[in-house]
């Protein structure tokens, strides 16, 4: 099993389906307990292992499901050897958002001092970039192709 936490959010990561599915189980009945339930659109088994992608072809699904969790997205990728990989990239909406947000601040800083703007940009993007910039997320992050 593997369990990641942030704040009040998980993502819990098991081999047998069946296990993933008790899990599942157990919190919805505590919470019940205390008047509480868990958000059902937040809540979803995934197929996401090192087979996923060829077990969904022969079922005539397409690719493997993704998530988002702490503002990236995680999708099942290959690594240059062919083997089986986690990569990760900004939620598409956020950086959408965070882009639009940053060419208004330029603009209205257009006949501001170049160096103020400067630092405030470096501040910026060292602020993106110490967030985002985790393995396999490079290509996303610069504008380069590649998965």
């Amino acid at each position: 099993m593997i369990f990641v936490r942030h704040a009040d959010d998980y993502v819990a990561g098991f081999q047998p389906r069946e296990d993933a599915e008790r899990f599942l189980g157990e919190p919805k009945e505590r919470l019940g307990q205390s008047g509480l339930e868990l958000h059902p659109g937040k809540i979803r088994l995934l197929e996401f292992r090192k087979y996923a992608e060829a077990d969904r072809r022969k079922r005539g699904e397409g690719r493997p499901e993704t998530f988002d969790f702490l503002g990236m997205t995680h999708f099942c990728r290959r690594t240059r050897t062919g083997r089986f990989g986690l990569g990760r990239k900004p939620v598409a909406k956020r950086m959408r958002h965070t882009l639009k947000a940053i060419r208004t601040k330029l603009r209205k800083r257009m006949h501001a001092d170049e160096l103020e703007t400067a630092r405030w940009l470096g501040m910026v993007l060292r602020g993106w970039y110490n967030h985002f910039a985790v393995p396999t997320s490079h290509a996303h992050l610069c504008g380069s192709s590649g998965v």
